[in-house]
C-alpha cells in the first residue's frame, strides 16, 4: 500500500513510526506498512460463496457451497496460532464473508485474541442488525468495494442494484459508528469514474478509499487487456494525488491509498521531488521503512480450505494447509524455495526490477503479475509505468 494522504499531505511524518519502536503490534494500523518486523498481517478468505459475479474476483466465487470449507472449531484453531504469533490484522474477506454463518462468532474471538479485525465485503449483505452486529465485536474496519459508480459498478459486479445496496451497506455502517472506506479496482470499464468516487467520497464522508491496481490472477487473469497503459496509469496516479491534495486543502482529513503497484511510491516520491525537496527527503526515509511489495513476508493468505498463500491473489502456489499444520509453522518454513526466496525477493528480481535503482522502496513489485505475463515469476513487473532514464537505466 501507498498512502497518498499519507506521503503527500503529512499526516505521517517518519518520527511518528519511531516512536512506537516500528513493532507490528504497537503501531496503529494506519501506519502498520512501516513496522519493521514484518508480522503478516492475514487474509482469510472465510468462505468462496458469493452473492455477486465480479470480472475480476481472484478467487473466482460464485453462488454457490464448496466442498472442505473450514469449520468454526478449525478456524478458532488457526485464529489463535494467528494470535500467538503476533499477527496484528485479521482480514475476513471471501467470496463474501457476510454469507459466512458464523463471521461473527469467528470474529469476535479474533479481537478477544489481541487482533484487529478487518471486513473485505461487497457491502450487500450490511443492513442495520448487520452493522450492529459488527459494531458489537469490535470489527475496526469495513472496507466496500465499489468499481464505479451505478451501471459501472453494477456492471464489473454482474448484479443490477449492487451499487444501491452497497451504498445503503456503507451508510449502516457509518450509523453505527464503524469506520468504514471504499475499494475501487481501476481498470479501463472505470477509469472514467474516479472523479465521481471522490466526490461522492466527499458527500457521503467516506473517510478512506484504496484504489486497486489490477492484478491478473483469477477472472482478473481474463482482463489483462482491459488493464490501463503505462500513460494512463500516470495519469489517473496524477489525479489521485491532486484530488487527495485538494481534499485535504480543504479541511477534509481524508486517507486515500493506492494497492499492488509499488511504482506509485517512486513515482510519489519523483513528483515531490520537484515541488518540495525537503519533503521528499522524509518521503524516501518512510517509503525505505515500508519496503514495497510483501506478498509472503508481510501479508499473507488462507483459503477457504486452509491452504496458505502468498498473499490473496497468488493462489497457484500452496505452501500448506492449517488443518494440517499451523500457519506459524508453515509460515516460517524456509525448506519451501519459493517461501524462502519471498522473504528477500530483492535478490531474484530479473531485468527492469533488477537494474532498477528504486528496488529497495518497490521490492520487484507483484510478481503474480510477472508470472501471469512471461511464466516467470522473477521477471519484471508489466505494470511499472516507470521509464528507463527514471529507474536508473541506462544504455
Amino acid at each position: 500500500m501507498i498512502g497518498i494522504s499519507k506521503l503527500y499531505c503529512r499526516t505521517v511524518e517518519p518520527s511518528d513510526v519511531l516512536r512506537y519502536g516500528r513493532k507490528s503490534k504497537k503501531l496503529p494500523s494506519h501506519m502498520l506498512q512501516f513496522s519493521s518486523d514484518k508480522k503478516p498481517v492475514v487474509v482469510w478468505n472465510v468462505t468462496r460463496n458469493c452473492n455477486l459475479h465480479c470480472v475480476h474476483c481472484y478467487s473466482q466465487s460464485d453462488g454457490m457451497d464448496y466442498h472442505g470449507e473450514m469449520t468454526t472449531e478449525e478456524g478458532k484453531k488457526m485464529l489463535s496460532d494467528l494470535g500467538h504469533f503476533g499477527v496484528p490484522v485479521i482480514l475476513f474477506s471471501g467470496g463474501e464473508p457476510l454469507v459466512r454463518k458464523d463471521l461473527f462468532e469467528l470474529g469476535k474471538y479474533a479481537r478477544d485474541l489481541g487482533m484487529r479485525v478487518v471486513i473485505s465485503t461487497n457491502g450487500t449483505m450490511i443492513n442495520r442488525r448487520v452493522a450492529g452486529e459488527l459494531k458489537g465485536i469490535g470489527v475496526s474496519y469495513v472496507g466496500v468495494s465499489l468499481d464505479g459508480l451505478g451501471n459501472t459498478n453494477d456492471n464489473f459486479r454482474g448484479v443490477k442494484g449492487a451499487f444501491d445496496r452497497a451504498l445503503r451497506g456503507i451508510r449502516h455502517c457509518k450509523e453505527s459508528g464503524i469506520k468504514v472506506g471504499l475499494r475501487f479496482t481501476i481498470n479501463k470499464r472505470n477509469v472514467d469514474d474516479v472523479p465521481g468516487i471522490f466526490d461522492l467520497m466527499e458527500n457521503e464522508d467516506i473517510e478512506r478509499i484504496c484504489f486497486y491496481h489490477l492484478v491478473y490472477s483469477g477472472r482478473g487473469s481474463q482482463l489483462i487487456d482491459e488493464d490501463l497503459d503505462k500513460e494512463q496509469t500516470r495519469d489517473v496516479v496524477d489525479l489521485i494525488i491532486e484530488r487527495t491534495a485538494d481534499l485535504h486543502r480543504r479541511g477534509k482529513k481524508v486517507e486515500v491509498l493506492t494497492v499492488d503497484n509499488h511504482a506509485d511510491g517512486v513515482y510519489l516520491y519523483m513528483k515531490l521531488l520537484k515541488e518540495d525537496a525537503a519533503r521528499a527527503g522524509e518521503v524516501l526515509e518512510l517509503l525505505k521503512m515500508n519496503g514495497g511489495n510483501s506478498s509472503g513476508h508481510g501479508i499473507g493468505c488462507v483459503s477457504w480450505d486452509g491452504s496458505v498463500y502468498a498473499d490473496q491473489f497468488w493462489r497457484h502456489h500452496t505452501f500448506g494447509n492449517v488443518k494440517e499444520r499451523t500457519f506459524s509453522e508453515i509460515w516460517m518454513d524456509m525448506s519451501d524455495p519459493l517461501m524462502k526466496k519471498l522473504k528477500n525477493k530483492k535478490l531474484y528480481v530479473k531485468g527492469r526490477c533488477a537494474k532498477c535503482k528504486y528496488l529497495d522502496i518497490c521490492g520487484g513489485n507483484f510478481r503474480v503479475r510477472a508470472e501471469a505475463v512471461t511464466g516467470d515469476i522473477w521477471a519484471e513487473d508489466p505494470a511499472c509505468y516507470l521509464t528507463d532514464e527514471e529507474i536508473g537505466i541506462t544504455g
